[in-house]
């Protein structure tokens, strides 16, 4: 029997071991995705407790907290920090098979030095070991102790970006800290979002944006204005992804009546959402950025729980639509006048892991790995997720040139989850190798695990 979490978890092979010690386990960490709050970097905050770094706003301990009966008063409410603590600490033990199990543990050991496992009986210890030591692991300390280079946030083109630009005079911090443009408000004109949000962006470019013209002219100017910044990337959330041929005109019309607060048809939401998002897609190659799609979730299916706690709570699934033609369409159009940027895809449904991994190869160019096949996305990173996404990248395209993991979450403690991707991944690589499926060169496996883990994000984020 394997003692729990020791030094080769998850590694069951020597050529795992050997992959994941001498190759990965110290490579920094290209961030390319997350939700990290660039103000909380810039001030480097400091945590109350370890309730508030660890469990504030992370809506996977919510979900499980919640399908386990806990009081929303213990979870998202108004119950002290070791209310809300020992709650999860009751949960914990439960979890098993669950990632969670594994991600808490792991962030235990490696921030907090902590190997007790967590439970009702060692929270008190455990609860207090954390504070002691947080009264030093600042926002900045976690991400240094986690040797990440590069860390890209995800930001509205309203933003002002004001925390990026302090932190890139900061010679002290030695961890880029860039933007992403988050263009999705602009995009879902169907939303009650929407006409709140075009008066934000017409204050924000300093200008009325009453008309689609207008609306493009502004976008164009916040892609400026991020580039100026050192913006790399853009990412859309294309939940159910929309396209119908159109024409400017009509889109122009239709922009009107959704500015009027008119309900629109479906018909007209697939021309307006799909040429917007080709039009986006123009102005990021132009910058050479890359785009990201993030297709498929269905978002705050309880209508109760969203009108009380808001969005981005848990109350998000998996969506099991389609989208394969009107993606390729969307695809196509930018690529049909060399127009379409570096991309990656990713499914929340591992229904479509092929469908992505095929289609991301119809639209490739002498740029390496243009079209990217995402790592599991959301539900999807863990154990049986990622190797489910690498499985799917490895039999029609080529795992070599993945830009690998990225950390898609609002804590600083998250970035364990890259430790656990690169196990998993040397794994899977050494069973290659073991099962006489792959040559035993040992020094040029571990150069691509090298790349996975970091040199092709480095490379590819590049303009």
């Amino acid at each position: 029997m394997k003692p729990f979490m020791d030094q080769d978890f998850l590694l069951t092979t020597e050529t795992a071991k050997t992959l994941f010690h001498k190759y990965a386990e110290d490579m920094p960490i290209f961030d390319y995705h997350c939700h990290l709050n660039p103000k909380e970097i810039w001030e480097d905050k400091k945590y109350r407790s370890l309730t508030e770094v660890w469990l504030g706003g992370d809506h996977y301990k919510w979900r499980l907290l919640r399908e386990f009966g806990i009081p929303e008063r213990e979870i998202t409410g108004d119950a002290s920090d070791e209310e809300k603590f020992h709650a999860f600490a009751k949960v914990i033990p439960y979890t098993i098979g669950n990632p969670m199990y594994a991600w808490c543990h792991l962030e235990l050991k490696r921030f907090f030095g902590i190997e007790d496992l967590l439970s009702p009986e060692t929270a008190d210890k455990i609860y207090a070991e954390a504070g002691k030591k947080l009264e030093t692991l600042t926002a900045r300390k976690l991400i240094e102790m986690s040797n990440v280079r590069t860390i890209c946030t995800t930001d509205d083109p309203a933003d002002t970006l004001e925390y990026h630009k302090l932190l890139a005079t900061d010679k002290s911090f030695g961890t880029a800290v860039l933007p992403t443009f988050r263009p999705d408000k602009a995009i879902n004109i169907e939303l009650e979002t929407f006409i709140p949000w075009i008066k934000r962006l017409s204050d924000a470019v300093g200008y009325s944006v009453d008309t689609f013209d207008k609306l493009l002219s502004a976008l164009s100017d916040r892609v400026d204005y991020f580039d100026s910044v050192g913006c790399l990337l853009a990412d859309h959330a294309l939940d159910v992804v929309m396209y119908a041929p159109t024409t400017k005109e009509e889109v122009s019309a239709i922009f009107g009546k959704g500015l009027a607060g008119e309900k629109l048809s479906a018909e007209e939401l697939e021309k307006y959402k799909g040429y917007l998002i080709v039009a986006l897609g123009k102005m990021y190659s132009k910058k050479n950025w890359v785009q990201q799609y993030h297709i498929g979730a269905l978002r705050n299916n309880s209508l109760r729980n969203y009108r009380t706690l808001g969005p981005d709570t848990g109350f998000d699934a998996i969506n099991d639509a389609t989208f394969a033609p009107k993606l390729s369409a969307i695809l196509s159009a930018l690529d049909e006048n060399g127009e379409l940027p570096k991309t990656i895809l990713y499914c929340l449904n591992p229904r479509d892991n092929e469908v992505l991994a095929a289609l991301m190869n119809c639209f490739q160019n002498e740029i390496p790995g243009k079209i990217q096949f995402g790592s599991g996305w959301w539900f999807n990173d863990q154990k049986d997720g990622m190797m489910r996404q690498m499985e799917s990248l490895m039999q029609v395209g080529l795992i070599s040139k993945f830009v690998g993991m990225l950390t898609d979450s609002r804590s600083f403690l998250s970035y364990t989850r890259h430790e656990f991707f690169r196990r998993i991944l040397c794994e899977k690589l050494g069973k290659l190798i073991e099962n006489g499926e792959y040559p035993a060169d040992i020094e040029f496996v571990g150069g691509i695990v090298k790349d996975v883990c970091y040199n092709n994000a480095a490379s590819y984020f590049t303009k």
